[in-house]
């Protein structure tokens, strides 16, 4: 029974996936501004239901202005359910999400941008993403540099808060702290790390991701509740280390489990 539901999930997907992508893939030929993100939102909305993902949204994502999102991060499943609330942002992604089968090719459809670990490639990856702020793109970012389990959250690191403090930057920009938490995953709350491992997908696993979306596609799904914080304004803070700070405090606060329902 759970293998017939996990290939009427991927059978989904791939539908899914033939109905918007070559759309999506003629559409950033010539255009790459805010219409080209709706059939990506679109897109991330069917993953979410396909796959049994419901989120729960306290809060709401801030429209107001030019926003940088910074989220905690459990698993590449926080993706399709960030985005399919969030219509308009680009993810900042590890370099090498770039390589991953099918994900890695669907992430530069969304406009991702892949930063690397690398000295030697910062300085050109700092302008790509400088030049995506200054043409007025939104960008969503995971500053723990990592996945986790879910159960706290990594300090967040300082590094890609630096492109939020530049001068011309730091005036138009509000960040906006976003927790993301896993309420129940197959019908329960989490108690277990084999409960938490259905959504998760981070460094202490030995699980591939193609595996391991094999597995949560034989589950009921999971229920997610993400918290959009009040924004903090980027000309408020003296550097990025204080920045990234506040924005980690905000996200772990956010982390509410005695509400897990």
């Amino acid at each position: 029974m759970k293998r017939t539901r996990a290939a009427l999930k991927m059978t989904g997907f791939v539908l899914l996936c033939a109905a918007i992508v070559p759309a999506q893939v003629l559409l950033m030929l010539v255009h790459k501004g805010r219409g080209a993100y709706v059939l990506p939102h679109v897109w991330h909305k069917g993953v979410c239901a396909v796959f049994g993902i419901r989120v729960q949204v306290k809060g709401a994502p801030y429209t107001d202005s030019q926003v940088l999102y910074a989220s905690n991060h459990i698993s590449y499943l926080d993706i399709p359910a960030l985005a399919s609330v969030i219509r308009y942002g680009s993810f900042v992604a590890k370099k090498d999400v770039a390589g991953w089968p099918v994900f890695g090719f669907l992430s530069k459809l969304q406009q991702t941008a892949f930063i690397s670990r690398s000295r030697g490639d910062a300085r050109k990856e700092a302008g790509a993403l400088d030049t995506m702020l200054r043409e007025g793109k939104n960008l969503i970012i995971f500053p723990e540099g990592t996945s986790t389990d879910g159960q706290s959250v990594v300090p967040f690191k300082s590094s890609l808060f630096s492109i939020a403090v530049q001068d011309g930057v730091k005036d138009m920009l509000v960040i906006q702290p976003v927790s993301i938490q896993v309420l129940s995953s197959d019908g329960r709350v989490p108690q277990t790390q084999d409960d938490r491992d259905i959504y998760a997908w981070h460094l202490n696993m030995d699980t591939e991701l193609p595996a391991h979306l094999w597995g949560f596609a034989q589950t009921e799904g999971s229920v997610l509740r993400i918290t959009f914080h009040d924004v903090l304004n980027v000309k408020d803070f003296s550097d990025r280390k204080t920045l990234a700070k506040a924005c980690y405090d905000t996200v772990s606060k956010g982390l509410d489990y005695s509400q897990a329902a």
